[in-house]
């Protein structure tokens, strides 16, 4: 059985990280081998990037293009480090965000040029895309509200103004109606136990087909 890439995508607070460690312990007791990585940070370079993409320095703005080139340098460190190593050894990959997070941040949100933007997702990844993306859909003010119990702890992309984000919400929905077959949406609104289910009914179809 080959490996397979699963990403979670979604808007600030969309609930990403907790429904993949539910998948992957659900995954683990199907006796299916599972990574659980990211995008920025999935490598030991990844963390730096991240740690410059996501700090808020006051007066120091990253330039958008600039943040474009580094989010595409992580993705290629990524890329040939994690992803491909380990589909190569038949493992199921879970990953916070990819190519997808791209395309709605710096292409909806930020405005910048989408060609320029899937060349580098292409050079990046070198043509891998994924198996599947679940796509977390919830309203920004919902998500932006689980992320500000601490306003102080919010990173550089979390403190955007509410039209980014809702213009990234769009950029998802512009991309899962683009590419029904990869793109999944889930109702991120539901409880945690119920998004968790519906995870579970896509990707058990998911399996019987890939197997």
């Amino acid at each position: 059985m080959g490996g397979k890439l699963i990403v979670f995508e979604g808007v600030e607070g969309c609930g990403k990280t907790s429904q993949m460690q539910l998948c992957c312990q659900w995954l683990q007791s199907l006796g299916i081998s599972v990574v659980v990585t990211r995008e920025p940070g999935g490598t030991e370079l990844g963390l730096h990037l991240r740690h410059l993409l996501l700090e808020k320095v006051e007066n120091k703005p990253i330039a958008e293009v600039t943040e474009l080139l580094l989010y595409a340098a992580d993705r290629s460190q990524h890329v040939e480090q994690e992803l491909k190593p380990n589909l190569a050894q038949g493992k199921y990959i879970l990953c916070d965000r990819y190519t997808d997070s791209t395309t709605a941040y710096q292409g909806y949100g930020r405005g910048l040029n989408m060609s320029l933007i899937n060349q580098l997702n292409y050079i990046a990844t070198g043509g891998l895309e994924s198996d599947l993306t679940i796509w977390l859909d919830v309203d920004v003010e919902v998500g932006l509200a689980r992320k500000k119990g601490d306003e102080a702890g919010l990173d550089r992309i979390e403190q955007e103004a509410i039209a980014f984000h809702r213009r990234v919400q769009q950029g998802y929905a512009q991309l899962a109606a683009s590419y029904p077959s990869r793109i999944v949406r889930v109702d991120g609104s539901l409880s945690q136990e119920s998004v968790q289910q519906v995870i579970q009914g896509i990707l058990c179809d998911r399996l019987s087909s890939w197997r």
